[in-house]
Protein backbone atom coordinates (compact mmCIF):
# COMPACT_ATOMS: atom_id res chain seq x y z
CA UNK A 1 0.00 0.00 0.00
CA UNK A 2 1.15 3.61 -0.96
CA UNK A 3 2.06 5.85 2.07
CA UNK A 4 -0.06 8.29 0.64
CA UNK A 5 -1.92 10.17 3.07
CA UNK A 6 -5.55 8.93 3.29
CA UNK A 7 -8.01 11.67 2.55
CA UNK A 8 -10.82 12.34 4.76
CA UNK A 9 -14.48 13.61 3.65
CA UNK A 10 -15.87 15.04 6.21
CA UNK A 11 -20.14 16.22 5.92
CA UNK A 12 -20.62 19.22 8.07
CA UNK A 13 -23.64 17.80 9.27
CA UNK A 14 -26.80 19.60 10.59
CA UNK A 15 -25.18 23.59 10.37
CA UNK A 16 -27.01 24.43 13.49
CA UNK A 17 -26.07 22.01 15.83
CA UNK A 18 -22.60 20.88 17.38
CA UNK A 19 -20.91 19.21 14.11
CA UNK A 20 -18.97 22.08 13.11
CA UNK A 21 -17.70 22.64 17.08
CA UNK A 22 -16.40 18.86 17.51
CA UNK A 23 -14.85 19.02 13.65
CA UNK A 24 -13.05 22.03 14.68
CA UNK A 25 -12.05 20.96 17.86
CA UNK A 26 -10.48 17.03 16.52
CA UNK A 27 -8.91 19.32 13.47
CA UNK A 28 -7.10 21.36 15.71
CA UNK A 29 -5.15 18.57 16.86
CA UNK A 30 -2.49 18.41 14.32
CA UNK A 31 -2.23 14.50 15.78
CA UNK A 32 -5.70 13.92 13.74
CA UNK A 33 -4.75 14.26 10.58
CA UNK A 34 -0.68 13.22 10.94
CA UNK A 35 -1.22 10.32 8.63
CA UNK A 36 -4.66 11.56 6.97
CA UNK A 37 -6.00 14.90 5.05
CA UNK A 38 -9.18 16.34 6.38
CA UNK A 39 -11.74 17.84 3.59
CA UNK A 40 -14.64 19.00 5.48
CA UNK A 41 -17.69 19.46 2.63
CA UNK A 42 -19.22 22.37 4.24
CA UNK A 43 -19.58 26.17 3.72
CA UNK A 44 -16.55 28.63 4.57
CA UNK A 45 -19.23 31.20 6.13
CA UNK A 46 -20.62 28.95 8.54
CA UNK A 47 -17.91 27.44 9.46
CA UNK A 48 -16.43 31.19 10.53
CA UNK A 49 -19.74 31.76 12.04
CA UNK A 50 -19.40 28.62 14.67
CA UNK A 51 -15.68 29.08 15.30
CA UNK A 52 -16.35 32.83 16.71
CA UNK A 53 -18.23 30.65 19.21
CA UNK A 54 -15.07 29.00 20.58
CA UNK A 55 -12.42 30.20 23.21
CA UNK A 56 -9.25 28.30 21.90
CA UNK A 57 -9.88 28.26 18.20
CA UNK A 58 -9.00 31.93 17.08
CA UNK A 59 -5.71 30.62 14.91
CA UNK A 60 -7.94 27.62 13.13
CA UNK A 61 -8.46 28.54 9.92
CA UNK A 62 -9.81 26.25 6.60
CA UNK A 63 -7.59 25.98 3.42
CA UNK A 64 -10.72 26.61 0.63
CA UNK A 65 -10.63 24.19 -2.27
CA UNK A 66 -12.88 23.45 -5.03
CA UNK A 67 -12.72 20.01 -5.53
CA UNK A 68 -10.75 16.99 -3.87
CA UNK A 69 -7.68 17.10 -5.81
CA UNK A 70 -6.77 20.55 -4.16
CA UNK A 71 -6.39 19.32 -1.12
CA UNK A 72 -3.45 19.87 0.66
CA UNK A 73 -1.49 17.55 3.29
CA UNK A 74 -0.75 19.51 6.75
CA UNK A 75 -3.82 21.54 5.98
CA UNK A 76 -7.79 21.45 7.43
CA UNK A 77 -9.39 21.89 3.93
CA UNK A 78 -12.92 22.80 2.83
CA UNK A 79 -14.99 22.22 -0.30
CA UNK A 80 -17.94 25.18 -0.63
CA UNK A 81 -20.78 22.97 -1.18
CA UNK A 82 -22.87 25.89 -1.88
CA UNK A 83 -22.25 29.90 -3.14
CA UNK A 84 -25.45 30.93 -1.86
CA UNK A 85 -26.22 32.71 1.24
CA UNK A 86 -27.02 30.31 4.30
CA UNK A 87 -28.58 31.31 7.29
CA UNK A 88 -27.72 29.88 11.03
CA UNK A 89 -30.05 29.37 13.99
CA UNK A 90 -27.98 27.91 16.14
CA UNK A 91 -29.95 25.14 18.32
CA UNK A 92 -32.92 25.46 16.17
CA UNK A 93 -34.14 22.14 13.68
CA UNK A 94 -34.87 24.35 10.10
CA UNK A 95 -35.48 23.40 7.00
CA UNK A 96 -32.73 25.52 5.57
CA UNK A 97 -29.97 22.86 7.59
CA UNK A 98 -31.73 19.63 6.49
CA UNK A 99 -30.95 21.03 2.76
CA UNK A 100 -27.23 21.70 3.55
CA UNK A 101 -27.02 18.64 5.50
CA UNK A 102 -28.35 16.58 2.64
CA UNK A 103 -26.39 18.68 0.12
CA UNK A 104 -23.28 18.28 1.69
CA UNK A 105 -23.86 14.66 2.35
CA UNK A 106 -24.69 14.14 -1.77
CA UNK A 107 -21.79 15.83 -2.74
CA UNK A 108 -19.41 14.06 -0.73
CA UNK A 109 -21.39 10.28 -1.62
CA UNK A 110 -20.41 11.18 -5.32
CA UNK A 111 -17.19 12.27 -4.67
CA UNK A 112 -16.37 8.56 -2.50
CA UNK A 113 -18.42 7.34 -5.63
CA UNK A 114 -16.18 7.95 -8.17
CA UNK A 115 -12.84 7.92 -5.45
CA UNK A 116 -11.91 11.02 -5.43
CA UNK A 117 -11.96 10.52 -1.68
CA UNK A 118 -10.98 7.99 0.26
CA UNK A 119 -13.43 6.79 2.85
CA UNK A 120 -16.16 9.49 4.54
CA UNK A 121 -16.84 10.61 8.27
CA UNK A 122 -20.36 11.88 8.11
CA UNK A 123 -21.17 14.68 11.43
CA UNK A 124 -24.57 14.18 12.78
CA UNK A 125 -27.90 14.97 10.94
CA UNK A 126 -31.52 15.97 12.08
CA UNK A 127 -33.62 13.00 10.70
CA UNK A 128 -36.20 14.92 10.83
CA UNK A 129 -35.54 18.30 8.88
CA UNK A 130 -33.78 16.29 6.17
CA UNK A 131 -37.04 14.21 5.18
CA UNK A 132 -38.31 15.41 2.26
CA UNK A 133 -39.64 14.20 -1.14
CA UNK A 134 -36.11 14.40 -2.08
CA UNK A 135 -34.54 12.20 0.81
CA UNK A 136 -37.01 9.64 2.23
CA UNK A 137 -34.12 7.98 4.03
CA UNK A 138 -34.37 7.22 7.70
CA UNK A 139 -30.58 8.60 8.26
CA UNK A 140 -27.39 8.06 6.57
CA UNK A 141 -26.55 4.35 6.87
CA UNK A 142 -29.94 3.63 4.71
CA UNK A 143 -29.05 6.36 2.25
CA UNK A 144 -25.85 5.23 1.65
CA UNK A 145 -26.59 1.88 1.16
CA UNK A 146 -29.28 2.77 -1.70
CA UNK A 147 -26.67 4.54 -3.21
CA UNK A 148 -24.68 1.69 -3.35
CA UNK A 149 -27.23 -0.76 -4.64
CA UNK A 150 -27.04 -2.66 -1.78
CA UNK A 151 -29.72 -4.44 1.06
CA UNK A 152 -26.25 -6.04 2.58
CA UNK A 153 -25.57 -3.75 5.19
CA UNK A 154 -25.36 -3.74 9.01
CA UNK A 155 -25.07 -0.38 11.35
CA UNK A 156 -21.91 -1.18 13.50
CA UNK A 157 -21.36 0.48 16.82
CA UNK A 158 -17.62 0.46 17.51
CA UNK A 159 -15.33 1.42 21.03
CA UNK A 160 -12.43 -0.78 20.94
CA UNK A 161 -12.88 -4.30 21.23
CA UNK A 162 -16.71 -3.80 21.69
CA UNK A 163 -18.55 -3.89 18.32
CA UNK A 164 -22.61 -4.12 18.80
CA UNK A 165 -24.63 -4.25 15.38
CA UNK A 166 -27.91 -4.36 14.74
CA UNK A 167 -30.26 -6.91 13.15
CA UNK A 168 -32.73 -3.66 12.20
CA UNK A 169 -31.88 0.03 12.34
CA UNK A 170 -34.40 2.96 12.82
CA UNK A 171 -37.34 1.12 13.09
CA UNK A 172 -40.57 1.58 15.33
CA UNK A 173 -40.51 -1.08 18.19
CA UNK A 174 -43.90 -2.47 17.61
CA UNK A 175 -42.38 -2.98 14.00
CA UNK A 176 -39.45 -5.37 14.80
CA UNK A 177 -40.87 -8.43 15.11
CA UNK A 178 -42.80 -8.94 11.92
CA UNK A 179 -39.21 -7.27 10.37
CA UNK A 180 -37.22 -10.55 11.51
CA UNK A 181 -36.60 -13.48 9.64
CA UNK A 182 -34.04 -16.44 9.46
CA UNK A 183 -32.50 -15.44 6.56
CA UNK A 184 -32.31 -11.79 7.82
CA UNK A 185 -30.53 -12.29 10.87
CA UNK A 186 -28.71 -14.85 9.12
CA UNK A 187 -27.84 -12.30 6.64
CA UNK A 188 -26.65 -10.07 8.88
CA UNK A 189 -24.36 -12.81 10.73
CA UNK A 190 -22.81 -12.96 7.76
CA UNK A 191 -22.46 -9.33 6.83
CA UNK A 192 -20.83 -8.81 10.62
CA UNK A 193 -18.90 -11.93 10.31
CA UNK A 194 -17.40 -10.66 7.19
CA UNK A 195 -16.29 -7.22 8.61
CA UNK A 196 -14.71 -8.66 11.85
CA UNK A 197 -12.34 -10.39 9.24
CA UNK A 198 -11.62 -7.41 6.57
CA UNK A 199 -12.15 -4.52 8.32
CA UNK A 200 -10.64 -5.68 11.82
CA UNK A 201 -8.74 -8.49 11.02
CA UNK A 202 -10.07 -11.10 13.32
CA UNK A 203 -9.04 -14.54 12.19
CA UNK A 204 -11.37 -16.70 13.29
CA UNK A 205 -14.24 -14.26 14.90
CA UNK A 206 -16.75 -14.52 17.71
CA UNK A 207 -20.27 -13.47 17.61
CA UNK A 208 -23.02 -13.17 20.12
CA UNK A 209 -26.61 -13.12 18.84
CA UNK A 210 -29.10 -11.32 21.08
CA UNK A 211 -32.77 -12.37 21.94
CA UNK A 212 -35.65 -10.51 21.14
CA UNK A 213 -37.67 -11.19 24.32
CA UNK A 214 -37.12 -11.29 28.08
CA UNK A 215 -34.88 -14.49 29.49
CA UNK A 216 -34.65 -15.07 25.62
CA UNK A 217 -38.28 -15.89 25.23
CA UNK A 218 -38.10 -18.61 27.93
CA UNK A 219 -39.20 -21.94 25.78
CA UNK A 220 -41.20 -19.59 24.39
CA UNK A 221 -43.17 -18.79 27.55
CA UNK A 222 -42.67 -15.20 26.51
CA UNK A 223 -42.36 -15.57 22.43
CA UNK A 224 -41.59 -17.84 19.75
CA UNK A 225 -39.32 -15.66 17.59
CA UNK A 226 -36.16 -16.95 19.59
CA UNK A 227 -37.06 -20.61 18.68
CA UNK A 228 -38.62 -19.83 15.17
CA UNK A 229 -35.78 -17.24 14.05
CA UNK A 230 -32.81 -16.82 15.46
CA UNK A 231 -31.76 -20.20 16.66
CA UNK A 232 -32.57 -21.49 13.20
CA UNK A 233 -30.50 -18.62 12.15
CA UNK A 234 -27.32 -19.16 14.24
CA UNK A 235 -27.29 -22.73 13.91
CA UNK A 236 -27.22 -22.34 10.10
CA UNK A 237 -24.43 -19.95 10.41
CA UNK A 238 -22.73 -22.17 12.42
CA UNK A 239 -22.94 -24.93 10.29
CA UNK A 240 -21.33 -22.59 7.63
CA UNK A 241 -18.44 -22.78 9.38
CA UNK A 242 -19.20 -18.79 11.08
CA UNK A 243 -18.67 -19.17 15.72
CA UNK A 244 -22.18 -17.33 15.95
CA UNK A 245 -23.93 -18.18 19.60
CA UNK A 246 -26.88 -17.54 21.33
CA UNK A 247 -29.54 -16.16 21.21
CA UNK A 248 -28.41 -14.20 24.29
CA UNK A 249 -30.78 -12.52 26.97
CA UNK A 250 -29.08 -8.91 26.56
CA UNK A 251 -29.52 -7.82 30.02
CA UNK A 252 -27.56 -10.99 31.67
CA UNK A 253 -25.08 -10.93 28.54
CA UNK A 254 -24.41 -6.82 29.71
CA UNK A 255 -24.26 -7.39 33.40
CA UNK A 256 -22.20 -10.29 33.83
CA UNK A 257 -19.62 -9.17 31.25
CA UNK A 258 -20.27 -11.88 29.09
CA UNK A 259 -19.48 -9.71 26.28
CA UNK A 260 -16.29 -9.31 26.56
CA UNK A 261 -15.45 -12.50 25.55
CA UNK A 262 -16.92 -11.69 21.49
CA UNK A 263 -15.17 -10.00 18.77
CA UNK A 264 -19.10 -9.28 17.35
CA UNK A 265 -22.47 -8.88 19.18
CA UNK A 266 -25.70 -8.61 17.07
CA UNK A 267 -28.83 -6.78 18.57
CA UNK A 268 -32.29 -7.30 17.55
CA UNK A 269 -33.44 -3.29 17.57
CA UNK A 270 -31.92 -0.13 17.66
CA UNK A 271 -32.19 0.69 21.31
CA UNK A 272 -30.93 -3.09 22.53
CA UNK A 273 -27.50 -2.23 20.87
CA UNK A 274 -27.59 1.67 21.65
CA UNK A 275 -28.05 1.64 25.22
CA UNK A 276 -25.60 -0.73 26.47
CA UNK A 277 -23.17 0.24 23.75
CA UNK A 278 -23.37 4.65 24.70
CA UNK A 279 -22.86 2.98 28.60
CA UNK A 280 -19.75 1.12 27.64
CA UNK A 281 -18.50 3.57 25.33
CA UNK A 282 -18.10 6.81 27.72
CA UNK A 283 -18.91 8.94 24.57
CA UNK A 284 -15.89 8.12 22.81
CA UNK A 285 -17.66 5.19 20.37
CA UNK A 286 -18.24 5.19 17.01
CA UNK A 287 -20.45 4.28 14.02
CA UNK A 288 -19.27 1.96 11.42
CA UNK A 289 -21.55 0.93 8.03
CA UNK A 290 -20.19 -2.48 7.53
CA UNK A 291 -20.90 -4.08 4.27
CA UNK A 292 -20.77 -0.80 2.11
CA UNK A 293 -17.73 -0.68 -0.78
CA UNK A 294 -16.20 1.94 1.33
CA UNK A 295 -15.31 3.22 4.42
CA UNK A 296 -18.19 5.52 5.88
CA UNK A 297 -17.78 6.22 9.77
CA UNK A 298 -20.12 8.61 12.04
CA UNK A 299 -19.86 9.55 15.70
CA UNK A 300 -22.24 8.06 18.21
CA UNK A 301 -24.03 11.39 19.11
CA UNK A 302 -26.56 13.47 17.63
CA UNK A 303 -26.82 17.15 16.94
CA UNK A 304 -27.05 18.18 20.51
CA UNK A 305 -29.19 21.29 19.69
CA UNK A 306 -28.88 21.70 23.54
CA UNK A 307 -25.87 22.53 23.60
CA UNK A 308 -24.98 23.95 20.46
CA UNK A 309 -22.94 27.20 20.66
CA UNK A 310 -21.91 26.45 24.20
CA UNK A 311 -18.38 25.34 23.90
CA UNK A 312 -19.46 22.11 25.61
CA UNK A 313 -19.06 19.65 23.07
CA UNK A 314 -16.23 16.70 22.83
CA UNK A 315 -14.92 16.08 19.95
CA UNK A 316 -13.81 12.27 21.22
CA UNK A 317 -16.60 10.45 19.02
CA UNK A 318 -16.03 12.52 15.84
CA UNK A 319 -11.93 12.04 16.44
CA UNK A 320 -12.41 8.57 16.77
CA UNK A 321 -14.59 8.17 13.67
CA UNK A 322 -11.84 9.95 11.95
CA UNK A 323 -9.33 7.72 13.48
CA UNK A 324 -11.84 4.14 12.97
CA UNK A 325 -12.09 5.61 9.25
CA UNK A 326 -8.54 5.84 8.49
CA UNK A 327 -7.73 1.89 10.52
CA UNK A 328 -10.22 0.29 8.29
CA UNK A 329 -8.85 1.65 5.13
CA UNK A 330 -5.32 0.36 6.03
CA UNK A 331 -7.32 -3.16 7.00
CA UNK A 332 -8.76 -3.52 3.38
CA UNK A 333 -5.81 -2.15 1.24
CA UNK A 334 -2.88 -3.55 3.57
CA UNK A 335 -4.34 -6.88 2.37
Amino acid sequence: MSDKPILVGITHGDINGIGYEVITKALMDSKTWDNCTPLVYGLSKVASYHRKTLKNCADFMFNIVRQPSQAVHGKNNLINITDAETKVDIGESTETAGKMSVAALKMATSHILEKHIDVLVTAPINKQNVSSDAFSFAGHTEFLAKACNTNDFLMLMVAGNLRIGTITTHAALSAVPSMLSKELVLKKIRILNNSLKKDFLCTSPKIAVLSLNPHAGDNSLFGKEEKEVIVPAVETAFSQGIYAFGPYSADGFFGSGQYAKFDGILAMYHDQAMIPFKLLSYGEGVNFTAGLPFVRTSPAHGTAYEIAGKDMASPDSLRNAIYLACEIFRNRNNK
